[in-house]
């Protein structure tokens, strides 16, 4: 690496601040701390300049350099980053980022390259030894003015080349990426004595380079779903088990766990909260107001604003929408959107939006629904592929959309696996038209008997029929001359249906097509008579069958053996095993054997240390940050960060880092620092598989203290806005289901001892942090008819019934086995429900 960085000033400057903070240190010492941290705040050892002595009247006396000082880019006057590149170059050759940060930025930064007329190649110069390097620029900017021509290209893409690439080469900050560290996923540190960056050892995948890049609504969406189907899948294969133990859920690993890390720091859940609730205010301001809702075209979204493209002009919007260029835009300030509740049944106005790309900071989401023909896209197979693939698992996924179907022909049958209530495939085109002429006869009948010219005014008021949820179909199957004209005849009332088609089949010149869209090897996304060129919004077939693998490994499958893995965290229950840090982090959240941070940081290291103790086998620092700020925080102000939340921690007495890295670069929690929910899990794996399973007296110790533990839900006093990365993990689910399988453990126990009333008073305990375990219900009436009192027995079915009522709306039975259960113990409950009414 070759870097001019100067120097620093050789004695920081002596300040008032200085003076008096000396007049209070009187014969101590007062340190100067480099710009780049808060002087308030956690601070590393590198990060202090030196320090003045000050004499017992208060003044300073002599300066002495600290020799681990490393100058950071603001000591050092560095230009303000233009690129998150640039960034993270300026901190590599400070000393203050690691090869991983920087290494990540590379791959996922646009350079800039020497280009030549008639040159299809990389451009490459030969370097002293007679090596060829290629010359790379961070930004526009930093290029020579003798560059008249010049490409763009991701460095995933430059690094495949195989070469070195030497960036902003002659600039005052410059360094050089290996060849082979271009490829590589190293997590060292990056100091300013360092050649290059060093190549790590690590055999982690690629990672974080795998993220569905500038789709921060698909990766929310994405992953909100995936949360759905773990959950589900857990509590089905838990109420199918055998025995009282649920089974662990598969944690991804190696390049799955890369995946759902990349889309774990993509996601905006955020954007898809205010887009939908956006939305969902304005069917709500109009129907208050008798009107119906205006057909959208497009809608453009950006971290503060959404607008939303009317297909006619409009009156004036309700407030706080406002008109934007004309009448036909009308505009909110993501600010001013209201909090609406979202499952008040309403219906989602406009659930066919699905992004399709960006241009500069804004977002293009298109209405496939309400355009009247076809959409059509063109190119290149795998670059139409991959913009299909992203509407599909977004539209498949949104979050801004309730019911919908979406119908695929001859494309992504796995994505029934994302959302199996909206998504279907169909194998061939004839079934297709067959299937869309009946529909399409369906809801013109529909509109006609209620009056409406079209499906949005279903949608607000009190007609919210579900003949009004849009019908999407995505085409990538190629339609004969025949099949096309009769897919031109459907898809021209399509818009006031709610049926929307999306033809991507290549061809140019359809018949009925009214958006012709063309993808670009380059990634980019054109309609030149719309006047559109975007940044396409791009799954390609790598990550494509990577989140698809994510999916279909969430669902349990009795004949697979379970992937090999890391072995459960267990604490030591012993004497001698007492932890250095103790969370509580079921019901309150309490922490014992850590200081109480400042009102201002405190929050934010609480709800860090929780997110590392859920995820005991490490977070990247990114993941951690994403999940802490969800609209996203610089690279600076996440690690001084992660510093504080170090310090805070603090090390074991063996002077071990309590907060560790591992080889993967993800975050780890050492041994010392454990939470209730551990110690929940350790004391029930040892009562039913351990060392106290063999032993009564032992056993029935080891459940009771577990069960002690259910103290409520999970971090219940959580902030509200705060832990929102809670809404896609199955943690909460795995709580529930773990107090259950440790009070039937301990009701068994009970009743194999001949003790029924301690059976029920655990089974209770249970229930009231799992009222949905059917499992609990059955046990509870087993341990009632073992009391011998039928009139308890007969009690606890009536609120065993009631119970269910009131969970179900009335809308279920009982469970088949409840019912099974209910018929052998009290053959006369169904009168007796009759009877009640």
């Amino acid at each position: 690496m070759t870097a001019s960085t100067g120097s620093a000033p050789a004695v920081p400057p002596v300040t008032p601040a200085l003076r008096a903070q000396a007049a209070r240190q009187r014969g101590g010492y007062v340190y100067a701390i480099d710009p780049y941290f808060d002087p308030a705040g956690a601070v590393p050892p590198y990060g202090i300049v030196g320090g003045w002595s000050v004499d017992h009247s208060g003044q300073l006396v002599s300066f002495t350099h600290n020799p681990k000082y490393r100058p950071s880019p603001v000591a050092l006057e560095f230009p303000a980053p233009l690129t998150a590149l640039d960034a993270a170059v300026q901190r590599a050759v400070t000393g203050y980022g690691s090869e991983a940060e920087l290494l990540a930025a590379f791959r996922d930064a646009t350079l800039i390259l020497f280009a030549q007329e008639g040159q299809d190649g990389l451009y490459t110069v030969a370097d002293d030894d007679g090596s060829r390097y290629i010359p790379a620029f961070t930004h526009r900017d930093h290029t020579p003015d003798a560059w008249q021509q010049w490409r763009q290209a991701t460095g995933h893409f430059v690094a495949a080349a195989g070469l070195p690439v030497k960036l902003n080469p002659g600039h005052r900050i410059s360094l050089t990426i290996p060849a082979e560290a271009g490829n590589g996923a190293g997590a060292e540190n990056v100091g300013p004595g360092s050649s290059s960056p060093t190549p790590s050892s690590s055999t982690s995948s690629p990672g974080l380079a795998q993220a569905p890049v500038g789709a921060p609504l698909l990766a929310a969406g994405l992953l909100a779903a995936l949360g759905r189907r773990r959950r589900t899948a857990l509590w089905e294969s838990t109420m199918s088990a055998e025995g009282h133990r649920t089974p662990e859920p598969p944690q991804p690993t190696g390049a799955a766990a890369d995946t759902q890390d990349a889309l774990l720091v993509d996601a905006d859940p955020l954007a898809v909260r205010d887009l939908d609730r956006a939305l969902r205010g304005l069917a709500a301001a109009l129907t208050a107001e008798s009107r119906s809702l205006p057909t959208v075209r497009a809608a453009w979204l950006t971290d503060s604003e959404l607008t939303l493209q009317l297909a006619q002009p409009a009156q004036q919007p309700p407030a706080p929408w406002q008109p934007d260029q004309n009448d036909t835009f009308w505009r909110i300030r993501l600010a001013d959107v209201p909090a609406h509740e979202t499952d008040t049944g309403a219906a989602a106005p406009y659930p066919g939006l699905v992004s399709l790309g960006t241009h500069g900071r804004a977002r293009l989401l298109l209405n496939l629904e309400a355009l009247p023909g076809l959409v059509s896209l063109t190119g290149a197979q795998a670059d139409r592929t991959a913009v299909l693939a992203s509407v599909a698992a977004e539209l498949a996924t949104s979050g801004w959309a309730d019911r919908m179907t979406l119908t695929l022909v001859g494309h992504g049958p796995e994505l029934a696996e994302l959302a199996p209530t909206r998504v279907r495939h169909v194998d061939d085109i004839d079934e297709l038209l067959e299937d869309m002429a009946a529909e399409t006869g369906r809801r013109r009948d529909a509109l006609a008997m209620a009056g409406h010219d079209s499906v949005l005014t279903g949608r607000t008021g009190l007609s919210r029929d579900t003949s009004w949820a849009p019908h999407l179909v995505l085409l990538a199957a190629r339609p004969s001359e025949d099949q096309a004209a009769k897919l031109a005849e459907l898809a021209a009332d399509s818009g006031r249906l709610g049926i929307g088609y999306l033809v991507a089949t290549g061809d140019k010149g359809l018949p009925g097509t009214s958006w012709e869209l063309e993808a670009t090897s380059d990634g980019r996304l054109l309609a030149p008579p719309l006047g559109l060129d975007l940044q396409a919004q791009l799954l390609p077939q790598d990550r494509y069958e990577a989140v698809a693998r994510l999916f279909a490994d969430a669902v349990s499958d009795a004949d697979r053996a379970p992937d090999p893995g890391p072995p459960p965290f267990r604490v030591d229950l012993t004497p001698g095993g007492q932890p250095a840090v103790y969370a509580r982090l079921v019901g309150t959240y309490e922490i014992i054997g850590l200081d109480t941070p400042d009102a201002e940081h405190g929050p934010l290291l609480h709800e860090a240390l929780a997110m590392l103790l859920l995820h005991r086998e490490g977070l990247h620092p990114r993941v951690l940050a994403s999940g802490l700020w969800p609209r996203g925080a610089t690279d600076d102000v996440r690690d001084v960060f992660i510093a504080r939340l170090r310090t805070w921690l603090g090390t074991d007495p063996d002077g071990s880092p309590r907060l560790g890295i591992g080889t993967t670069g993800r975050l780890t929690l050492a041994p010392s620092v454990v939470c209730d929910l551990d110690v929940l899990r350790t004391l029930h794996h040892e009562a039913t598989a351990g060392s106290g399973s063999g032993n009564p007296r032992i056993r029935e110790r080891l459940l009771d203290d577990a069960l002690a533990l259910a103290r409520g839900p999970l971090l219940a006093d959580r902030p509200k806005g705060r832990y929102t990365w809670l809404s896609h993990e199955v943690v909460e689910t795995q709580l529930l289901l773990l107090v259950a399988d440790v009070a039937l453990a301990l009701s068994g126990h009970h009743l194999d001892a001949g003790n029924p009333a301690a059976a029920l008073d655990a089974l209770d305990t249970a229930l009231t942090n799992a009222p949905a375990d059917e499992r609990l219900w059955n046990e509870l009436l087993r341990a009632a008819h073992a009391t011998g009192d039928t009139a308890r027995l007969e009690s606890t079915a009536a609120a065993l019934v009631a119970r269910h009522h009131e969970l179900s709306g009335g809308a279920r039975g009982l469970p088949p086995r409840t019912e099974a259960l209910l018929d052998k113990l009290l053959p006369a409950w169904r009168e007796a429900q009759s009877a009640a009414g």
